[in-house]
């Protein structure tokens, strides 16, 4: 028995290795994605109980400690965070598992110190790695919540010199470990490595300003799998090298699309800190003040609304804020009854991490065959007869397919200007994140509904009832 047991793990490891890759196929589809969630939960319990199996796990009685605190913690967070605020818990979690990972190497490093006086070059480097992927992740993630929490300013922060001073850390950084890997029983160059590791994280996220959080979400999502990949290596364990390699694949393949859907580079998010010149763009002030504003209340949007053939709502972060989806569920219901064809609009940036739009609507219990993507529902823009946008700003901005002087010039947008009537719900004409005036509020065929979205949205739907 004690001899198949090594086979017996290793086998395990492999079922969940396939389970973890056919639930991150099912994830990928709003149909599949409670089922892809059950699958992979059962390949990591498979995975834990097999690791726990192993001969090498001396503690039980910590690791039992563990698991309860951690289960404790876990349920708390499953019942009383708002899914509004799914996005910082999202990045708070990406935190601990850089962390977790950081942990390991630095456990690992002083276990190796005391028992043999030396590190061997290739664990010092899995080590080295471990540290800087882990200890960027945790306070890059935890500056990332601060933003998204608004316990720090969410506008980009910048300072002079700062990548200057981001090259000279990450030199040091380079050059510590050199010294380390010659030296592999120094102490202080390793603690120096993983302060330098730690302030890289701050650093890095600084820069980046809130609306580009969803990317640098993924971003840092694809970094804690790296880090568990590393700590797998420094731990000689499979199963946290395929699961540490999976998360960091896909993580990086959706950072990609989202900088495709926003029609900028990962370096330009990363280093431009877009979106810290608010100023308007897209014509001087004259111009602007030329413009018309046509504004409506909500009985008139609800007759609008109630008598048209076919509405596409179009959710963005307002919506989020104003925790207006179960609002916009009773809304879409009440046209139902009245036997208009509703569909949802979701475009790849809208909110604060990727499939914000669709974990709030799903928490209103939106059926999953109404949402679009942008791809799937710009063709039919034209065929609808009112498109109602909902705190959604620069993903609607028609400058983005002409202005090729505007910031968001060739970024992809869903195209509601085609629609027969906008209506546009939002507190004020304030800009988007880009700082780019809007040209959809001054058409003619948008009127703007001013007010919360909650509150905006429930009174439609009071109206919508009454037709």
């Amino acid at each position: 028995m004690s001899e198949f047991l090594p086979t017996g793990i290793q086998l395990s490891y492999l079922v969940a290795s396939a389970l973890f890759i056919v639930g991150l196929k099912q994830l990928g589809s709003p149909a599949t994605a409670r089922q892809g969630n059950v699958v992979a939960a059962i390949g990591m319990l498979i995975a834990v109980v097999a690791t726990l199996l192993d001969r090498q796990v001396l503690n039980y009685e910590m690791i039992a400690v563990g698991i309860a605190i951690g289960s404790a913690l876990g349920a708390v967070m499953a019942y009383k965070v708002d899914m509004t605020a799914m996005p910082q818990m999202v990045g708070l979690l990406n935190g601990f598992g850089g962390a977790a990972s950081a942990l390991v190497a630095v456990g690992e490093f002083w276990r190796v110190i005391h028992s043999t006086g030396a590190v061997p070059l290739d664990e010092s480097i899995t080590i080295i790695l471990s540290v800087l992927i882990g200890g960027v992740t945790f306070t890059g993630s935890l500056l990332a919540f601060a933003k998204l929490q608004e316990l720090v300013p969410g506008a980009p922060i910048t300072f002079p010199l700062q990548q200057l001073v981001n090259l000279a850390l990450v030199l040091a950084f380079f050059v510590g470990s050199g010294f380390l890997v010659a030296n592999p029983n120094d102490p202080t160059t390793f603690l120096a490595l993983v302060g330098i590791s730690l302030v890289l994280g701050v650093l890095f996220v600084l820069p980046i300003g809130g609306a580009d959080t969803p990317v640098v979400i993924s971003l840092l999502n694809s970094f804690s799998g790296l880090a568990a990949s590393a700590a797998g290596f420094v731990l000689m364990n499979n199963m946290l090298i395929i699961a540490g390699a999976l998360v960091g694949a896909s993580g990086i393949i959706l950072t990609e699309l989202m900088c495709r859907a926003m029609n900028r580079t990962l370096a330009n998010v990363l280093f431009s800190a877009f979106g810290s010149n608010r100023t308007a763009a897209g014509g001087s002030a004259a111009e602007i003040q030329d413009k018309t504003v046509r504004s409506i209340d909500s009985d008139q949007g609800a007759m609008m609304l109630g008598y048209a053939r076919s509405v596409v709502i179009v959710p963005g972060y307002g919506m989020a804020v104003a925790q207006a989806q179960h609002a916009v569920r009773e809304l879409a219901d009440q046209l139902e009854r009245l036997g208009v064809e509703v569909k949802y609009a979701i475009h790849p940036v809208a909110g604060r991490m990727p499939g914000h739009m669709n974990v709030l609507l799903a928490e209103a219990n939106v059926p999953y065959t109404q949402l679009y993507d942008m791809d799937d529902i710009n063709p039919d823009m034209d065929r609808t007869d009112v498109a109602l946008v909902i705190g959604a700003n620069d993903v609607v901005n028609p400058a983005a397919r002409h202005d090729s002087g505007s910031p968001i010039y060739g970024m992809p947008i869903l195209e509601v200007d085609k629609a027969q009537h906008t209506i546009v719900i939002k507190r004020g004409m304030n800009a988007g994140f880009s700082g780019v005036e809007n040209e959809l509020f001054y058409k003619n065929k948008t009127m703007m509904l001013f007010g919360g979205a909650k509150d905006v949205v429930t009174q439609l739907a009071s109206a919508v009832k009454e037709l």
